[in-house]
């Protein structure tokens, strides 16, 4: 098995970056909400198709912990029961963690996707944790490294429920994407380790490894400073409308002008990498791939701005900028290590 941890480690990484994809999808059509409980699904464990289904009627029959949405509130069935021709309220208790209380059928299966993903990317850690036990006695580090991230996992799931159940607060969401970009760098840590590095060619240059540990916490600050600016465009989208995109951006806030305005901190910062390692010839190939998804970010961003949100962009702009951070932390583990 200790030779298969590699690919172990890859398939893991791999379904983080599923995570954020999905959850960029989630993010881009404002179905954060589509489930309102966690984990189940309006009390559902596959999520409900119609509004039919979540709304009070007569003569029906409910599980214990089904919601439904009556009056502009969600209501929790507190047994299993039947109901009779009158709505009674000592069935029922009153839903509290929120209120927002609206179905949407696509929303509810969009976001419903997005946790089956991120359940279903739980089996491959499950698998690195038993596998890294392994390598207990030759490298503590891989076994350490592993459990760290699984726990930042489990971190991960509890941040779900808790995003939900605030309504989708900011602060808690960046804190959710944050701790993502975590598990990606202890992930990349353990390939770091783990991959034979006998072929390579690169040099070592005190400069370039400053510049690049310095450019993936730019990044991280980018990214945090982000999922704020998202936030703030939601936050339109409910007072304007989701069709209304024009709007999503009217009287922008700090946050969005200290977003745009870092992007030019980070090409700056990426395009002295980059000319470093064609001057000094340093052969970090990986630079390269940087520099291509900095101009993905930028145009993403560009248009996001300028044509209104056009499909797709924001899913893009948000796992190019995830991947952008992994592979500058890669980058500086390799510069970090070549003496």
């Amino acid at each position: 098995m200790k030779k298969h941890f590699p690919l172990i480690v890859k398939i893991s990484l791999i379904s983080v970056y599923l995570i954020f994809l999905a959850g960029s999808v989630v993010r881009m059509t404002g179905s954060g909400m589509g489930c309102p409980d966690w984990p189940k699904c309006f009390g559902y464990y596959i999520p409900p198709t119609s509004e039919e289904q979540i709304t009070w009627q007569p003569n029906t029959e409910y599980e214990e912990g089904m919601i439904i949405v009556k009056d502009e509130a969600l209501f929790v069935a507190e047994n299993d029961l039947k109901t009779s021709e009158e709505f009674n309220s000592n069935n029922w208790t009153k839903y509290t963690k929120h209120s927002y209380a609206k179905f949407n059928k696509f929303h509810t299966w969009t976001e419903y996707i997005n946790r089956l993903s991120s359940a279903l990317a739980g089996i491959p850690f499950l698998f690195l944790i038993f596998v890294s036990i392994k390598f207990w006695r030759e490298k503590k580090l891989i076994t350490f490294l592993s459990f760290g991230a699984f726990f930042l996992m489990l971190f991960e799931a509890w941040l779900g429920k808790t995003v939900v159940d605030s309504n989708l607060k900011p602060t808690i969401i960046t804190i959710h994407m944050v701790a993502g970009l975590v598990i990606v760098a202890l992930l990349l840590w353990l390939l770091f380790i783990v991959s034979d590095r006998k072929k390579a060619t690169y040099k070592f240059n005190s400069l370039f490894s400053k510049l690049v540990i310095i450019s993936a916490v730019f990044s991280l600050i980018q990214i945090a400073m982000g999922t704020q600016v998202r936030q703030f465009i939601d936050e339109q989208v409910k007072l304007f409308g989701f069709d209304n995109k024009q709007f999503s951006l009217l009287e922008p806030n700090f946050k969005f002008y200290f977003h745009r305005s870092f992007t030019i901190a980070i090409v700056l910062i990426n395009l002295g990498i980059f000319y470093l390692n064609q001057v000094k010839n340093l052969g970090y190939k990986l630079v390269n791939w940087i520099v291509f998804l900095i101009f993905l970010e930028t145009i993403t961003g560009i248009l996001m701005y300028y044509a209104e949100f056009p499909l797709g962009t924001q899913a893009i702009h948000l796992l190019s900028g995830a991947v952008l951070f992994g592979l500058q932390f890669y980058l500086w583990l390799q510069s970090r290590k070549v003496n």
